[in-house]
């Protein structure tokens, strides 16, 4: 008997897909049984990810999510999905009285308006089957708390979690449902481009319960459950995967 937490059948569509999160995400949807789309700007990251892919069917499509007529392209060449993650996001620390509008335009248009952008698009052109599940990559950051230098990040992704409210509601009656995963510090890449030191991030990882940060895998676990038929009476929800940081 298959799984309820199997994805065989289903064809996934995911964002940011070349390192970190995303690629994690697709990983694990390919080995829970999807079809996955695979999608993000920098086309030799995502074939390597293409070629880690557990299963056959699976296809990449290069495109800037940044940038409203990639977002109409990308949607033009897609079947009928089953399920869209995105992941695709990024991260600036910069203290509010030194960001300029550039740094507002270039956040909100990665980590929200893609998001909202894609999604509308993909009602608009009924790219959804009856049933999909929606997933968004948030955070705890904006949401559950905050951190110096972050207000603008924050704010990105405070704006997703107020979008899947009436949206998950607009699209209920199609049994489409939409949800978030709010992640706490995630081992990924980005850390490693930070400008903070190896120090500083083992004495941060000490505040998580749990003591240490979470795995990119980890992630992907939360991302096939909510796609699965077995969160079907899911919806409209932010599912907290921060190691117990938000109880301190």
């Amino acid at each position: 008997m298959r799984s309820i937490f199997s994805l065989i059948g289903k064809t996934i569509l995911i964002t940011g897909a070349s390192s970190g999160i995303g690629k994690a995400v697709a990983q694990q949807c390919a080995a829970a049984g999807a079809i996955c789309i695979i999608t993000a700007r920098n086309q030799s990251r995502l074939k390597h990810t293409l070629d880690s892919l557990e299963g056959e069917g699976h296809q990449m499509v290069v495109a800037d999510l940044a940038d409203l007529s990639s977002i109409e392209r990308l949607s033009s060449e897609l079947p009928k999905l089953n399920g869209v993650v995105c992941c695709a996001g990024v991260v600036e620390i910069k203290m509010l009285k030194f960001s300029e509008d550039d740094d507002l335009q270039q956040l909100f248009n990665t980590n929200a308006f893609s998001v909202i952008r894609l999604v509308r698009i993909l009602v608009q052109q009924k790219r959804l089957h009856k049933e999909s599940s929606i997933v968004i990559i948030s955070s705890i950051s904006g949401v559950k708390c905050g951190y110096l230098g972050g207000s603008i990040y924050g704010a990105t992704k405070g704006a997703l979690e107020g979008f899947i409210k009436a949206t998950a509601l607009e699209l209920a009656p199609q049994k489409i449902r939409v949800n978030t995963i709010a992640p706490g510090m995630i081992e990924t890449p980005l850390i490693n481009d930070s400008i903070i030191d190896a120090d500083q991030l083992e004495a941060d990882k000490l505040r998580y319960p749990m003591k240490r940060y979470g795995l990119p895998e980890e992630v992907g676990y939360a991302v096939v459950y909510l796609l699965s038929d077995a969160s079907c009476w899911i919806t409209g929800i932010s599912l907290l995967l921060d190691g117990g940081y938000t109880l301190n």
